[in-house]
């Protein structure tokens, strides 16, 4: 391709309301993005959804051609890649799960797009319990070989991220704004990590801002790249379900983790398991669903460098063996104590401890201090608490 016709791609690409089908029917009738740029806009008109509105703006090229040049700019930064859907290396399972973006903006390395991927999604406002089953089981995957994708929206994509860099593996942050803006902003260290350690990717052009709208075109991608979706914790109104139901459309596996029926933040784990979801416990369960080992014992993925030796070399064959040790495991010390096991892992109030136990109700809220700086337990609203460890 020509560096002219490049140029030609990303306005096209950037063109306000032509999306991802507009743009393949387009070069689809004209053979070449240039060429599809000088459609009349009658031609426009009848594209689809968006085609009236796209028609008014056709011939205001500036927005489009600007968007083009800031990209191009952006591109000659180290580590940083424009992606066209011709590019010989354009992820098969991306163009495959929905109609392929034009233009994907990578940070990191692309190779992470062609080995064995697991999404995590749940609720931004997570309880400390499921803050840390996702990054358990992110680390866990991630040991095991799997990258781990997700949207680093606070909450459960953050604790997976977090979990999956400290693994052989790594993970992939797919964006609702433009890759030049950070969000939330307070996951601005975690960004620069999954840059130098994982991948980043966004389809929307520099400087878009994270509009509502943008996410559902985000947990799309997810959805599409990865070959099955573990929902970690999520209400019923959640979008991790609208990822998981695309994920089930496009026939990826759909997994979710059980959680309290006292807690809200669980009732669209439980919805999904109702309408057939793999209830996940553990790691194997999602091996085994898979059929994992023999799929990674034939690739070759990279065993994780350190801070020194950011890039991955993706060299070296993976061991089909799993991690000999548990993610988390529980202090012995703390297993063995009575008012732990009365607790349970469901949040309650230290008066109902206190009335369960007998034990005076001042013992009771020094010893949940003391084990809530330990972090073993977590403050949760009304002054309830929650065992996290």
């Amino acid at each position: 391709m020509t560096e002219t016709e490049r140029q030609a791609w990303l306005q096209l690409a950037f063109t306000p309301h032509i999306g991802a089908e507009s743009f393949a029917i387009l070069l689809q009738m004209y053979g070449t993005a240039g060429a599809a740029l000088q459609a009349p806009a009658e031609v426009i008109a009848q594209l689809g959804k968006h085609a009236k509105h796209a028609a008014r703006e056709w011939h205001n090229t500036s927005l489009a051609r600007a968007a083009a040049e800031a990209a191009l700019q952006w591109e000659q930064q180290p580590g940083c890649r424009l992606m066209l859907s011709c590019d010989s290396d354009y992820p098969a399972m991306l163009a495959e799960g929905i109609t392929a973006p034009p233009v994907l903006f990578l940070r990191g390395n692309p190779e992470w797009l062609h080995k064995p991927s697991i999404a995590i999604v749940g609720s931004r406002h997570a309880t400390p319990q499921a803050m840390r089953i996702a990054h358990d089981f992110g680390q866990a995957l991630s040991e095991y070989g799997i990258t781990v994708i997700s949207g680093m929206a606070a909450g459960i994509d953050t604790a997976a991220h977090q979990g999956a860099l400290k693994g052989k593996a790594s993970t992939i942050a797919v964006w609702g704004t433009g890759i030049d803006r950070i969000y939330p902003a307070s996951n601005r260290t975690l960004a620069h990590q999954i840059a130098e350690r994982g991948l980043i990717i966004s389809e929307f052009p520099l400087d878009t801002r994270p509009l509502a709208g943008n996410f559902p075109r985000r947990n799309r991608i997810i959805a599409a790249q990865s070959q099955a979706v573990l929902v970690v914790e999520a209400a019923l109104e959640s979008g991790s379900l609208i990822t998981a139901r695309l994920a089930g459309e496009m026939g990826r596996d759909v997994m979710a983790i059980p959680g309290s029926i006292d807690n809200p933040h669980a009732k669209g784990c439980h919805k999904l398991i109702k309408e057939g979801a793999k209830l996940v416990e553990n790691l194997m369960d999602i091996v085994d669903e898979l059929s994992y080992p023999a799929r990674i014992a034939s690739s070759s993925l990279k065993p994780k460098t350190h801070a020194a030796k950011p890039k991955p070399t993706l060299s070296q064959p993976l061991s089909t063996e799993l991690p000999t040790t548990t993610p988390s495991p529980e202090p012995e010390s703390t297993n063995e104590h009575p008012l732990l096991t009365k607790m349970g892992y469901d949040p309650i109030h230290p008066d109902t401890l206190a009335e369960q136990t007998g034990q005076p109700a001042a013992d009771i809220y020094a010893q949940l201090t003391e084990w809530e700086l330990d972090g073993i337990v977590a403050s949760m609203t009304g002054g309830r608490y929650q065992r996290i460890k």
